[in-house]
């Protein structure tokens, strides 16, 4: 017998700051409750007001690091902070192997701080699927500033884009050829660029490129559209940390000020409405490849009774009957 949770009565401990209510809520997300309808439908009217920033960016350039930084410069300002670390998922328990709260461990017992590691659960991306309804809980929850840390996988994660309205994508001097490699993946998605370990050599000339790919990929482009500064720091240290603030600051005010903050946020509501209804789909597919039916379409097609398209007509009628 599954336990049900007085929803209304967590979301409201939730929103008086109960850590533990927070946690429970993204644990009722993560484990696709069946009372996560009930979950969204108590979030709704609280949300909307936390601003949700993407970190991004290939193994080893500081994500963890830099995102603890932020994690104090906000604090010192005295926002409230959640912090959403997509780890990868162990092989072994498909939990997230919780790197990243390791390393943001000095921030546990600070009560304006809540960090979530969560594991991707093979969810490609970078991101894992419930971070849209956990990023839900922690902006009800009163959160001012949500930052969300992608696991890191590869130039692939690109789906950071959809869920922030800032995008920040790290980099790191002696990682290689990487900005030529990544000028198609993810250093199309930023909105501030962040040339992390800005100590070592090489750092003066990464960035240097990055203006470069920069200016070439923006050339023809309307003079309207923000063009993402590249900042130098040293997350370890704290230096530069308050240059990247004041970046995404400025990243806020322009969309502000052309209204594609609010186009930015009904693409997002768009993409969850959608995944949602697909995730329904697939269920019902599901329920279908674990009858006769998909099975009895194959036949038909090997057979030359159907060709693939129709067979798929006839499946697709089958979900909505």
């Amino acid at each position: 017998m599954v336990r049900t949770v007085d929803v209304v009565e967590l979301v409201g401990r939730a929103r008086e700051g109960q850590p533990r209510a927070v946690a429970r809520l993204i644990s009722l997300v993560e484990d696709a409750s069946p009372q996560l309808r009930e979950v969204a439908r108590a979030l709704a009217p609280f949300t909307g007001n936390a601003r949700v920033i993407g970190l991004t960016g290939a193994p080893g350039v500081g994500k963890s690091t830099s995102t603890s930084a932020l994690v104090s410069a906000y604090r010192a300002r005295g926002e409230r902070v959640g912090v959403l670390a997509v780890d990868p998922s162990s092989p072994f328990s498909g939990g997230a192997l919780l790197g990243d709260r390791v390393r943001m461990g000095e921030h546990a017992t600070d009560p304006g701080v809540f960090i979530r590691s969560m594991a991707t659960r093979g969810h490609l991306g970078g991101l894992s699927w419930a971070t849209p309804q956990a990023l839900r809980v922690l902006d009800a929850a009163g959160c001012d500033v949500v930052l969300v840390e992608t696991v890191g996988v590869g130039q692939s994660e690109v789906e950071v884009v959809s869920l922030a309205d800032t995008t920040v994508v790290l980099l790191a001097p002696g990682m290689g050829d990487g900005i030529q490699a990544a000028k198609a993946g993810i250093l199309e998605i930023a909105d501030v660029f962040v040339v992390n370990k800005a100590d070592r050599d090489g750092a003066d000339a990464t960035a240097r490129d990055l203006k470069h790919v920069i200016s070439l990929g923006r050339r023809e482009r309307a003079e309207a559209r923000w063009r993402p500064p590249v900042v130098k720091t040293v997350a370890a240290r704290g230096e530069g940390v308050a240059d990247v603030l004041d970046a995404i600051d400025a990243h806020r005010a322009w969309l502000h000020e052309r209204g594609e903050l609010a186009r930015r946020r009904a693409r997002r509501a768009a993409g969850e409405i959608e995944a949602i209804a697909l995730e329904r789909l697939r269920s019902r597919f599901g329920d279908l490849r674990g009858g006769a039916a998909v099975d009895s379409l194959a036949e038909r097609v090997v057979a030359g009774e159907l060709d693939p398209y129709a067979a798929a007509d006839e499946l697709v009628e089958g979900v909505g009957a």
